[in-house]
């Protein structure tokens, strides 16, 4: 089982982020990673491994951010290693996700279809390109991530 956590802050949030996934290592985990917004644009740290090793990805490269979330993720499609990890992203959507998207094979072949280009191995970065697709279509983030939801 995986750790969700995110945060709306008034100064910047990954080091919080990260002592709030601490909180959460019980859980099991095998990459971990955050993402906060910069401005108008989103900007993400992952690691693969110990929550130690997103530390010392932070320390070398920072977030000012003072919203964003973090994820621990136990790997169930795709290797766990740093592309793996979460939050995945696009410029305007970060994702984390826990669980398993048992119909996420139709749902990929069906955006490749549209061109979309997938980094990862994972079931989640389904859910990233669904809603990414949807608010470039004018659909406003709440009703993306509704239509989104209805699709897995």
């Amino acid at each position: 089982m995986c750790g969700i956590v995110g945060i709306l802050g008034r100064e910047p949030v990954a080091e919080q982020l990260v002592d709030s996934l601490k909180r959460l290592e019980y859980r099991g985990y095998d990459s971990a990673g955050v993402a906060t917004l910069e401005g108008k644009h989103l900007a993400r740290r992952r690691a693969e491994g110990k929550l130690k090793n997103l530390e010392k990805r932070l320390e070398a490269e920072p977030l000012k951010g003072t919203t964003g979330i973090g994820h621990t993720r136990w790997a169930t499609h795709g290797k766990p290693t740093v592309n793996n990890a979460h939050p995945h992203a696009t410029d305007r959507v970060a994702v984390v996700h826990n669980g398993i998207i048992e119909n996420f094979r139709e749902l990929r072949e069906e955006l490749e279809k549209k061109g979309t280009v997938f980094h990862t191995e994972t079931d989640t970065e389904i859910v990233l390109h669904l809603v990414d697709d949807l608010l470039a279509r004018g659909n406003k983030p709440v009703e993306a991530v509704k239509l989104t939801l209805g699709r897995l």
